[in-house]
């Protein structure tokens, strides 16, 4: 069993290595394939704090913890109310004289890192304003199950949280990211110069047409995220040309398939034909949070048990 992963936090996808990486998706692999799983978490309690709606991270989550033998305890924005009620650091302390883990789809990374900094037991990046890693990695695994190694990405799309962490995810991997991002919603500069600290070629922005022509992956996100609905008709006529759509598939080979984080706003970023289509991959990747969540947490606890 891998332990370079034993005890972590995890609260960007730059926390990890390759190795770190590697283990994960290999060990996801291998539990999606075999449908059994150790029970590190026997005995032991995580709480999921949810700042955010959530459809998918929520239930892969829960069900990963349960499968590890675990007792996950979902805590709703209303009920812990983070920083208001009480403090970040003060929520986190108390937490962590109960818990044994806290996965947290919260707002804002400086509330992520609040939490890891006052708490001893691992805390987990379920979503942030910066970062979505777990998203990633799932999205890691399903490419390496669908596309030919060394594949080419092509992101569609807002320079937001899950563009930050693909990012990131190629500058540890060694593989091509293609952006194709409108002027003004670029990504942040911080997240490009930790990129290249990590070793990775800066991805650089490409138009459309010359960026899909040789890409074994088209991805894209929502134009408008939670947060941000009084941009939606700004953001709708700023990447109206970024649909992918039948029209925008002709740009691409064959091979390419397509994938999205969800959820998909239809007839906006992607059309129905194109998401329920037969180069459509989404589903896959939205069923692999769950073998990836199982993993990584099979890789942050079974090590220290015993």
């Amino acid at each position: 069993m891998y332990s370079g992963l034993a005890g972590r936090d995890l609260l960007s996808i730059g926390d990890l290595s390759r190795d770190d990486i590697d283990a994960v998706l290999d060990c996801a692999a291998e539990q999606k394939r075999t449908g059994s799983a150790p029970r590190p978490l026997e005995g032991k309690s995580v709480g999921m704090i949810f700042q955010r709606p959530s459809n998918r991270t929520r239930v892969s989550f829960e069900v990963a913890i349960h499968q590890l033998g675990g007792h996950p305890i979902p805590l709703f924005s209303q009920e812990i109310q983070l920083g208001e009620r009480e403090s970040v650091a003060d929520i986190a302390r108390i937490l962590d004289r109960y818990l044994d883990g806290i996965v947290a789809r919260v707002y804002n990374q400086t509330d992520l890192e609040g939490m890891a900094a006052n708490a001893a037991a691992p805390v987990i990046n379920a979503m942030t304003d910066a970062e979505h890693p777990c998203q990633v990695l799932a999205d890691l695994l399903t490419v390496r199950e669908h596309a030919r190694p060394g594949a080419i990405v092509t992101y569609l799309g807002d320079g937001n949280n899950v563009c930050n962490s693909w990012i990131l995810a190629a500058a540890i991997m060694g593989f091509e990211l293609r952006l194709v991002i409108p002027e003004g919603y670029e990504p942040r500069p911080a997240v490009l110069k930790r990129a290249a600290a990590l070793g990775g070629m800066e991805p650089r922005r490409w138009p459309v047409n010359t960026a899909l022509e040789d890409s074994d992956i088209i991805y894209t996100d929502v134009w408008t995220s939670m947060g941000q609905e009084q941009e939606r008709e700004r953001r709708r006529r700023d990447f109206t040309e970024l649909q992918v759509n039948s029209d925008l598939l002709k740009l691409a080979p064959p091979r390419a398939r397509v994938m999205h984080c969800l959820p998909a706003h239809r007839g906006e970023e992607i059309t129905d034909e194109v998401i329920d289509g037969p180069r459509s991959i989404v589903f896959d990747q939205a069923e692999n949070r769950l073998h990836v969540q199982k993993a990584l947490l099979t890789l942050i606890y079974a090590p220290l048990v015993g």
